[in-house]
């Protein structure tokens, strides 16, 4: 019954069809494809070109190599930009106002939460960067069975080039193009991603399984794989695991959100930091934290991850 209760709650919320929940999943993954691939860069494309000092067959002849050319790096950013906007949020958004009749912002403020709990979610998202930073420096340097070694060299070049874009991006040359990176990077995927992988696909993969636990780790597979770097597969999994299981216990999809707002966000600044001489530390490099820092800070992560579920359980009798 206490499961049973929870599923209520949770398909209230999402306003969850009467259609198999596989089906509901391929419908929500094409149409986060179709807006995320198609629809939202080449509306992008369109709203960059006033931003680039150049023809429009130029813009289209650099994009292929941006590495190389840093002057469309504006362009690029508000392609990526646009890209999240229609692709992760407007168009999902149009699909629970059509096919499931849900209206969006009604749903994300359904519910409220206490200051406290934001300061909570914010302390386990920042103490668990320490934990998972073993796991980042694991992944980084993990080598494929010799059957999978083509797989291994196309990941690697993959994982190659994300890095040299990551850097790309995130190279500010004032204040100004660091918010609008914080907004980029990390504002609009907080908003997205959770919206698509832990508001939509989530209830959908419980229904399909009768099973949170599955549904969160598949929600966080999907999530992992969707960024396409297999040398971060792992621990970019745990991070979906935790923001699934955040909205699992909280039945409030905005506690991912700021979840993952920080972790993104916190990392944008750190790098900011970094390239401006202000510290030392450079969160791009793959190394895990030293283990007593990593020691201290998993501790501090499972008492706040602890306090968070029974903090919920005790104020909503039906959460998980």
């Amino acid at each position: 019954m206490h499961k049973i209760n929870a599923f209520v709650e949770m398909s209230e919320l999402t306003g969850i069809s009467n259609r198999h929940p596989l089906l509901s999943v391929i419908f929500i993954l094409f149409t986060m494809a179709i807006g995320f691939i198609v629809i939202g860069p080449l509306l992008g494309f369109l709203i960059a070109l006033p931003f680039y000092d150049g023809s429009l067959f130029e813009l289209t002849e650099k994009i292929s190599d941006p590495i190389n050319n840093p002057e469309i790096r504006l362009a690029l950013v508000i392609i990526q930009g646009s890209a999240t906007l229609f692709g992760l949020i407007l168009i999902p958004a149009l699909y629970l106002l059509s096919m499931e009749r849900v209206n969006p912002v009604q749903w994300l403020t359904s519910k409220t939460t206490s200051g406290l709990i934001i300061l909570v979610t914010t302390g386990l998202v920042l103490s668990f960067m320490a934990t998972n930073s073993v796991f980042i420096e694991w992944n980084s340097t993990f080598v494929f069975p010799e059957f999978l070694k083509d797989f291994e060299h196309w990941a690697r070049e993959r994982e190659d080039l994300a890095e040299k874009l990551t850097k790309f991006f995130v190279t500010f040359d004032s204040d100004g193009e660091f918010l609008l990176g914080v907004f980029v990077i990390a504002f609009l995927p907080a908003i997205g991603e959770e919206l698509v992988f832990r508001g939509m696909l989530q209830p959908e993969l419980y229904r399909a399984t009768g099973n949170h636990h599955a549904a969160v780790w598949i929600s966080a597979i999907i999530f992992s794989a969707f960024h396409m770097q297999f040398f971060g597969f792992v621990p970019r999994l745990f991070l979906g695991a935790l923001f699934g299981y955040l909205y699992v216990w909280s039945g409030n999809l905005l506690l991912p959100m700021v979840a993952h707002f920080v972790n993104n966000g916190f990392s944008v600044l750190m790098m900011y930091l970094y390239q401006k001489g202000t510290i030392p530390i450079d969160m791009e490099a793959p190394e895990a934290a030293p283990w007593p820092l990593v020691l201290i800070f998993t501790a501090l992560f499972c008492a706040l991850l602890y306090y968070f579920k029974k903090y919920h359980q005790s104020t909503n009798p039906t959460a998980v």
